[in-house]
Order: structure tokens, then C-alpha cells, then sequence
């Protein structure tokens, strides 16, 4: 583990001195002399602290040497570390994010007592061997599912394996947590286009940077029945290919804009 003598190299390189950064953390001076020379290891609030500060990933900063071998790839880089709920079975819980408790949400997702403040529960029929989480969604970007369905989402760990054309909730920075059919153009320009189902909503990118979860939607939860012809009309895979012929005139055409 490289924890300490990243630490160590993030806050030398960009001129923060251990009292600014313990003014940051709210410890003391001292904690960061101990976290530099490996006798002591920040806490998971502190280690996020850290992650923000310096814009790294957990992963990075954890388990690669920054120094010696630089910035991993976006595209290759893993999601932050994830806080889980489980019940008196030592079971894990989806722990189900509503539409008020978004904003919420992307500041307390690693804090363990915000986790267990929210509603929790269980499903038949899911694979053991990941994790989900349970994300109300607003608005009619995505239809058929209206306003207040349930997107049950597993979790992805690496960005590299969003999938072009399968839908994902994202927590993100910049634009909240969000449900979008997700194209990946990280390996070429660092960013994600997202796309909704609905035509009336236009496509926009995000940088990958920005991105702070990934959860691929595996099944979803309503009391809105769709009606037949929704079910009857899947998007097929013509549509996608049509999908991704229009994101890619969509996209030169806002590389152009910003000549």
C-alpha cells in the first residue's frame, strides 16, 4: 500500500503544507507527520477528504505510487471505495436512495451512519456476488419508467466496463445522481455521453473525472404498469446503432461549437 507516501508526495507537489492540510482534515499537525511516515492511517472520512483534495481516485491513493508511476487512466481507474448496509445476518442490504435524499446522498454516500439512516431491504433472485443499490427517479427522461421508479443498480467497479448502450445510474460532481443510457468514449476523449430514452431530452458528456459511482441498472420497481405498446416496442438493437451514429454527428457537431 502506497497510502502514506502518496499522501506525502500529493501535498509537497502542490505546495500545501501539513498545517493547511490539517486545517482541511480538522486533526492535528501531528496526524500528518504520522500519516506521512506510515504510523498511522487516516480515517475513511479523512481518506475521502484527501481523495477530493488532490482529485484522485481511492483506489490511487490507496494501492498505485503516484509519484513513480504517475496518474492511472481514467478509463481504468476504480470507483471510490463503497460503504454497504447489512442486516443481523451479516447480509447486505440495497440500500434505496429516494429523490429527497439525492443531494444527500453525494455528500454522505461513504459515511456509514447516513448509509444506515436510509431505507433498506432485500430481493429474490439477484446474484450474491455484487452489490445494489435502490435509485428513485424524477422527471420523464427516461420513459417508459415515469417519475418514482425504483432502478435497482449493481454496482460497477471500474469505469472501463460501462458498457455503450446499457443504462447506468451515475453519481456525479457536476450534474447529481442521474439515470442515462451511457455511451463510453473515456479510451478516446475521457468523457461519457449520456443519452436519454426520451428523444424530447438532448445527449451532453461528462468527464469521467467527475464520476463518483457507477451502478448498472439490473431490474426496476414501479407501480406504473406500462402499457402495451411500450412493452411491445423495446428499443431494438437498430435503434442503438441508430443512437450511436446520431452521438457521434451530436458530438462533432460540439467539438465544432467550441472551435
Amino acid at each position: 500500500m502506497f497510502l502514506s507516501k502518496n499522501i506525502k508526495f500529493l501535498r509537497t507537489s502542490q505546495n500545501i503544507t501539513q498545517a493547511e492540510l490539517c486545517e482541511k482534515l480538522g486533526v492535528q499537525r501531528s496526524m500528518i507527520s504520522a500519516y506521512e511516515d506510515g504510523r498511522s492511517e487516516p480515517k475513511l472520512s479523512s481518506l475521502t477528504v484527501i481523495a477530493e483534495l488532490f482529485d484522485v481516485t481511492m483506489d490511487e491513493l490507496l494501492y498505485h505510487d503516484i509519484q513513480e508511476k504517475g496518474r492511472k487512466a481514467i478509463q481504468n481507474r476504480s470507483t471510490k471505495i463503497l460503504t454497504i448496509a447489512v442486516n443481523e445476518d451479516d447480509q447486505e442490504n440495497i440500500t434505496m436512495v429516494g429523490q429527497k435524499a439525492s443531494a444527500g446522498y453525494l455528500n454522505g454516500f461513504a459515511d456509514p451512519e447516513y448509509m444506515e439512516s436510509l431505507p433498506q431491504f432485500r430481493l429474490p433472485n439477484l446474484s450474491t456476488n455484487q452489490t445494489y443499490r435502490a435509485f428513485e427517479i424524477a422527471g420523464d427522461s427516461m420513459l417508459p419508467l415515469v417519475p418514482g421508479t425504483l432502478i435497482i443498480g449493481g454496482y460497477v467497479e471500474q469505469l472501463k466496463d460501462i458498457k455503450s448502450g446499457k443504462t447506468y445510474i451515475l453519481v456525479t460532481t457536476t450534474e447529481g445522481v442521474v439515470y442515462k443510457r451511457v455511451f463510453n468514449y473515456l479510451s478516446e476523449n475521457g468523457k461519457l455521453f449520456l443519452v436519454s430514452d426520451n428523444e424530447h431530452y438532448k445527449p451532453y458528456e461528462i468527464k469521467g473525472e467527475d464520476v463518483m459511482e457507477v451502478w448498472e441498472a439490473r431490474a426496476f420497481i414501479s407501480t406504473d404498469f406500462p402499457n402495451p405498446k411500450d412493452r411491445n416496442n423495446p428499443i431494438t438493437n437498430e435503434d442503438l446503432s441508430k443512437m450511436i451514429l446520431d452521438l457521434k454527428t451530436e458530438i462533432v457537431k460540439m467539438k465544432g461549437e467550441k472551435l
